[in-house]
Formats: structure tokens, C-alpha cells, sequence
């Protein structure tokens, strides 16, 4: 497992840095997430990262956790896509 990451560590996706003020007040966990842990694929051995949303989200309507793989997880920003954000990684701890 990375060990950038813990189990039960928060963190936050970029994209809460492009939420307004009004937006936070309304969802104040938008865009965070618990680490549950990693798992790896049976079938290509590809690890994944296995997090919890703590806010309502579509994502995982019918099922209990989100997963994606570590590489994709620990990735930086896509600056180009997104030019104006600031947090380094796709993901970060809350609080970093």
C-alpha cells in the first residue's frame, strides 16, 4: 500500500477547491473521503485504492465503498485540464 495513506485517514479531492463558500456551508464533507484500505484485482493484480465518501453521492448508490486504482489515486492534478487548482495530488489528506 502507498504509504502516503492509512486506513481511516481523510482525505479530500481537488476538486473541493473549486467549491464556493455557499456550496461548503450547504455540503461541509463535498469531496471527502475515508480510506478504507487497498485490495488488488484477482484477475490483473492491479491494486486499488478502497475509500468512503462522506457526503451523498451517486457513485456508490447500492453498494458500500468507491474503488480506484492506487496509481490513478496517487496521481497528480491534470493541470492543463485544470489550470487553476493548487493541491498537488488527485487526493490529499484533509488538513495538509
Amino acid at each position: 500500500m502507498e504509504e502516503k495513506y492509512k486506513k481511516g485517514d481523510i482525505v479530500k479531492h481537488f476538486k473541493r477547491e473549486l467549491l464556493t463558500k455557499e456550496e461548503l456551508k450547504k455540503n461541509p464533507n463535498k469531496y471527502l473521503y475515508e480510506i478504507i484500505g487497498t485490495s488488488r484485482n484477482t484477475e490483473t493484480s492491479e491494486e486499488l485504492m478502497i475509500y468512503k465518501p462522506l457526503y451523498s453521492t451517486n457513485c456508490i448508490d447500492g453498494v458500500d465503498y468507491a474503488a480506484r486504482p492506487l496509481s490513478m489515486f496517487v496521481s497528480e492534478v491534470d493541470y492543463q485540464k485544470y489550470p487553476n487548482v493548487k493541491q498537488k495530488y488527485r487526493f490529499e489528506k484533509e488538513g495538509e
